[in-house]
Parts: structure tokens; sequence; C-alpha cells
């Protein structure tokens, strides 16, 4: 008589060095993008916001040199070590700088040292552990960089009105302290293969993209970039396009978000922080209804859905701003809330409808897919600080409005096309 064998627990999943991508995103995912902003808020202009947060999404887009010297070399705990300490450095150092030049030196600085941590975090799952342990060990991976995100937005919510500086050396050591875990890693790491497996987990935190294990995992390269441009009106380059907007039209707001909160609604940012980490909590919970409605409907109806919530959304945020309300902090929190809640949906299906228009290559589609959002996070702040100084801050969340209309139209244009199509097959 043979007995069932009985799967293992969530525990077997796990592994210590987890934690460090634990830290890092409370480091670098929820306390710096608040601390940044706030901290040049007191000193500089709304510009100067934009271009600092620029930099710091910007040193996003160095993964591919990490990724690239990992492949090579296999300095995989080399690069996750420096790229640790360099974060730590970097991030510490920030509340002493009092030149722009020295504020944006330092914050790309943070976003590439987080870039090059997190290149290597899915190589050290997918180099020492069999494929069918990959989804469930990448998945609590995210959950841990997710959880740690949401508790680093409550730390700098307790710290954003009290003292900065004292917020940047505790974030600072927060990242140090991630080189500890790592020290568990298992091993030996070799050079990884030339192409790698595609890896269609989305990101389960919230809308920052600089320090994310799993969107540092895939690359863009020029040759699938080559490709792209000769068939740009394929469906997968409408639907980049899409995303590179949308997103990007979002970002301007999550560049800004605790002083476009301040300023032009009043609600103080040890609440819009608080609020924003309540927001990322919920969000953690929605990805996996995300996955089963997309699988039910389809990715295209879920990511409509998404934009339209945002529309909606930041449509009541410039409907604030416009009547000038003096007690308007609830509804703009809410509406917030609603921004945030979306991303779990807009992760979702954006991973899934990469994934399903790349049909040569997934790794090379996803990895198409991430550059777009790392350019538009860089774009969407620096544009965003630029039309806050220009306009004032509502227009902002106007912003977010064009950024999601556009991409509906263009999600629209891709549904119609699949349905011709797939017409045309059935006939």
């Amino acid at each position: 008589m043979t007995t069932a064998v009985r799967p293992p627990g969530w525990r077997a999943w796990i592994e210590p060095w987890f934690l460090s991508y634990g830290f890092v995103g409370a480091s670098v995912a929820g306390m710096v993008p608040i601390l940044l902003p706030l901290s040049i808020g007191k000193s500089g202009s709304v510009a100067d916001i934009g271009l600092v947060v620029g930099a710091f999404n910007l040193g996003g887009l160095s993964a591919p040199l990490w990724g690239g010297i990992a492949d090579r070399h296999g300095y995989h705990r080399l690069l996750l070590t420096c790229g640790l300490l360099v974060s730590t450095l970097t991030i510490g150092l920030f509340p002493f700088a009092s030149s722009i030049t020295a504020r944006l030196i330092l914050a790309l600085g943070q976003g590439a040292g987080a870039a090059s941590a997190a290149t290597v975090a899915n190589l050290f799952i997918v180099e020492v552990h069999p494929r069918p342990e990959w989804d469930e060990r990448i998945g609590w991976l995210q959950t841990f960089y997710g959880a740690g995100q949401v508790i680093g937005l409550f730390f700098a919510g307790i710290l954003a009105s009290a003292n900065l500086q004292s917020g940047f050396l505790l974030a600072s050591a927060i990242t140090l302290l991630a080189c500890l875990p790592a020290m568990f890693m298992k091993g030996p790491i070799g050079r990884t293969r030339v192409i790698r497996p595609a890896l269609k987990h989305p990101s389960r935190h919230s809308e920052f993209s600089a320090g994310s294990p799993q969107t540092f995992y895939h690359h863009c390269n020029p040759q699938a970039l080559k490709r792209i441009l000769q068939s740009s009106m394929s469906p997968l380059g409408v639907f980049l396009l899409a995303w590179l907007v949308s997103f990007g039209g979002a970002a301007a707001f999550f560049s800004l978000y605790p002083v476009v909160m301040k300023t032009a609604y009043g609600v103080d940012p040890s609440i819009s922080s608080i609020c924003f980490a309540v927001a990322a909590a919920g969000g953690l919970f929605l990805y996996a209804p995300a996955g089963t409605w997309s699988r039910k409907h389809g990715p295209i109806k879920v990511l409509q859905v998404a934009l339209g919530g945002r529309i909606v959304a930041f449509g009541a945020l410039v409907a604030l701003t416009a009547l000038s309300l003096g007690s308007a902090r609830a509804p703009a929190l809410i509406s917030f809330v609603v921004v945030v809640l979306a991303w779990s949906l807009l992760s979702v299906a954006g991973t899934e409808i990469t994934a399903q228009f790349s049909e040569a290559n997934e790794g090379e589609g996803l990895g198409m897919f991430n550059a777009c959002t790392s350019v538009a996070g860089v774009l969407g702040a620096v544009i965003g600080g630029w039309g806050a100084e220009m306009w004032g801050y509502a227009c902002i969340p106007a912003m977010g409005i064009g950024g999601a209309l556009v991409g509906m139209v263009l999600i629209g244009v891709i549904s119609r096309k699949t349905r011709d199509q797939k017409g045309k097959e059935t006939r």
C-alpha cells in the first residue's frame, strides 16, 4: 500500500537569504522613495525633486551591465555585496549633501547599487534549485521584498515629519543589515545560461521599479530593441508603448507623492506614508485574485479595468485641486489607495500580456517590458517635476489621467487587432 506524498510546507520554499531582499525592500522601495522628495523639497525646487528621483530610477537602467558581468564571470556574490555596500554608503551620505550635483550622484548610486544587488536574486534560485521549485521560491522572494516595502513605508511615516536625517541613516543601516542574511546563500554559483528561462512573475510590490529582484532578471538587449522597432505596430510594440505612457504618467505622481499630498491636499507626510503602507499591504493580497481574473477574463480586460480605475481616481484628485477644498485630505487619500491597489492588477496583466505577445522569446519580451518600466520611471519623475514647477501640483494627477487614457486607447487597438486575428483564424 502506497501513501500519498504530502507537498512540502511553505517553510520549505524559504531560505535565510530572502531576508536580504526584505531589508532591501524596506530601505530602497519603502523608505528612500518617501525620504528623497521630502529632503529635496526642503531646500530645492520641485524640478530638483524630479531630477533627483529620476536619477534614482536611472540607476536601475544599469541592471544589464551588472547582469552581463554575472553571466560572463560568475561574480554573483560580489555583485550582491558591492551593490548593498554602495547603496548603504550613498543613502547614508545623502542627508549631508548640499549641492544638486552631489545629490544627483548619490541618488544615481542608490539606484545602481540596488540594481546590482537585485540583478542576481533570481539566479540564486534558478541555478541552485530544480525547475519545479522555481515558482514557489520566487513567489516567496517577491513576498519578502513586498513585505519589506510595507514595513519601510511605515518607518518613513514615523520619521517623515520628525527627522529626515535619522530616516536616511536608518535606511542605510537596514541596507547594511541585508549583507548578513546574504552570507547564507547556497552555492556554488557559476556562469549563467546565455538565454535565461522566462520567469513570468509580476513584481509583487508597489510601483517603484528600482531594486526589484524580478524586474531586473530579464534585460533588454540591442537585438530585441531592433526587432521591436522594425515591427513597431506589432501587438507587443503597441502594448509596450501603452505601458510606457501609462506607467510614466503614474510615475510622475509617485515620484512627488509626499510633497504633492502635503502641498495640494494638506496631508502630513507621516499620514500619507502610513496610508501608502496600508494600501501597499492590501495590494499584496490582490495578486492571486488578479491572476484568477486574468485567466478567466483575459489579461487585456483586467488591464483595462485597472486603467479605468486609475482614471477615476486621478480624476478625483484633479477635481479636489480644482475645487480648492480645504478639507480634502480624506478623499485624496482614498483616491490614492485606489491608484495603489490598481497596480496589482496592472502588474499581473502587464506581465501576462508581454509573455503572450512574445512568441519567439518570452524572456526577451519581458526584458523589453522591464526596460519600458525603468525608462518610464525616469521620464515620469523628470517631466513631473518640471511640470509641477511650471503649472503647479494640479498637473501631476492630470499627467496620471493622460497616461492612463492614452494607454486605454492603445490597449483598445490591441484588443481589436486580437479579435480580428482570431476571427480570421476561425474562418
